[in-house]
């Protein structure tokens, strides 16, 4: 029953250690094709081409019902079984289960063993097979952190934190730098994958769109750059027919018209027809010698082994007021602001986007400062190999889950003129809560 293989859960050797994963993250991937599916291939060498994941079906029966395909040129309609594992379609006993007789592709996260049997019918008919790992835009931690949050997030807004505000406040704010820390490690380690996968400029094109995606258009916003590389856009490319062309992707229930897809690639046309080297021009911002907001460095040993320098332990230790006039942070947003062209209608972005004539301006406000801390300074201390944790942790607060902002000043987290609302500050929380649902899920 699919309602049970939600709860399948499976142990995995991650970059920092083995973290659980639910079978529902695997299905939130198909379902909304959070992977390269243009390069989507069977394991026996046919190509796929998927015109629709299908209804997610949280009853009995098949994950996903009535999807619609291409396996090598033959149009294909039917149910789709989602799996870890090729072997977990006889362990589920759903060959001999009439429920799912109309399953015509089989999903599994990882390749199969060599010795590992294909899924077949009862009848003996193979079922074709797709693997996802391969395919996917990031590290598997990172879509089973974001699942794991969107189910903390929906729960009670204060009894999550209920343990955290026990604690004594000294050792809540260590708990708090400390995560961030790790927050920040991880970060840099998945933009150094994607900066290895597919080069400096390409990375930065892919975090960009993805970042102005919001979490609900991330996937359709990382498929428009593959398909529309940088050099597509400074040769002219026109967001509407990017955007037409990602139809069926795109999730616009409940979207603001200033985070309406159409009205963030519109911006970023913007963005890249005022700075067509906008990925060269922001790796220079940190590679002047001794700039105020790079001190010191990542080392190999570090981005290898995960081992802390000094200037990591001490995270957040200095009032974020006070590091923010150290580390030059206003002028530093403002360079960053000047980058994606916020100099550009920067009020426009708030028009409908279905209104023709309406200015989009640039990207500005809170997905700014997520474009610098989830996107910038994570790729650019892979990039440079310079300590960025401090700019990144005191920087401003950015989109973050409601819940967490009201929790942080009722912990004592922040508060007061020293300390107001920070981006570091936000993810350590959001670290600690992770890390008490891996603890509670184990």
């Amino acid at each position: 029953m699919a309602s049970l293989h939600l709860n399948h859960v499976a142990e995995l050797q991650g970059l920092y250690g083995p973290f659980t994963m639910a079978e529902r993250v695997v299905q939130k991937i198909w379902l909304r094709e959070d992977f390269a599916r243009d390069g989507a291939t069977l394991t026996d060498g046919r190509p796929l081409v998927i015109r629709s994941t299908g209804a997610w079906n949280l009853l009995a029966g098949p994950d996903f019902l009535g999807a619609r395909m291409v396996i090598d040129g033959v149009e294909t309609t039917g149910d789709i079984e989602v799996h870890f594992h090729a072997s977990d379609w006889r362990a589920h006993g759903h060959a001999t289960d009439r429920a799912y007789d109309n399953v015509v592709l089989h999903v599994v996260l990882f390749p199969p063993a060599a010795d590992e049997l294909p899924a077949r019918h009862d009848d003996g008919r193979e079922i074709p097979t797709l693997v996802l790992l391969p395919l996917l835009h990031r590290d598997l931690e990172e879509y089973a952190s974001d699942d794991a949050l969107e189910i903390i997030t929906a729960r009670d807004q204060w009894e999550c934190f209920a343990e955290l505000a026990e604690l004594p406040t000294a050792e809540r704010l260590g708990l708090i730098r400390e995560n961030a820390a790790e927050r920040w490690r991880q970060k840099v380690r998945y933009a150094q994958l994607r900066i290895d996968r597919l080069g400096w400029t390409a990375a930065a094109h892919h975090t960009a769109l993805e970042i102005l995606g919001y979490r609900q258009n991330r996937a359709a916003m990382l498929a428009a750059a593959g398909q529309c590389p940088l050099e597509a856009w400074t040769g002219g490319a026109e967001p509407r027919l990017v955007f037409e062309a990602g139809r069926g992707r795109w999730q616009l229930r409940g979207v603001r018209p200033a985070n309406h897809p159409l009205t963030r690639l519109l911006q970023y046309q913007r963005w890249v027809t005022a700075s067509p080297e906008w990925p060269e021009r922001l790796e220079g911002m940190v590679e002047g010698p001794d700039s105020e907001w790079s001190r010191g460095a990542l080392t190999p040993e570090y981005v290898a082994t995960g081992v802390r320098a000094p200037r990591l332990q001490a995270i957040g230790e200095t009032p974020t007021r006070t590091a923010r006039q150290e580390l030059g942070i206003k002028r530093l947003r403002e360079d960053f602001a000047a980058l994606v062209g916020a100099n550009v209608d920067r009020h426009g972005a708030l028009g409908a986007p279905r209104d023709d004539k309406a200015r989009v301006g640039a990207v500005s406000g809170s997905r700014l400062d997520n474009l610098v801390c989830d996107g910038f300074l994570p790729l650019l201390a892979a990039r440079t190999g310079k300590d960025l944790s401090a700019p990144w942790f005191h920087w401003f607060l950015g989109d973050v889950p409601d819940q967490v902002r009201r929790a942080l000043p009722k912990l004592g987290v922040t508060g007061g003129r020293g300390q107001p609302l920070c981006h570091g500050c936000a993810q350590g929380l959001i670290g600690w809560l992770l890390a008490r649902e891996a603890r509670a899920s184990g």
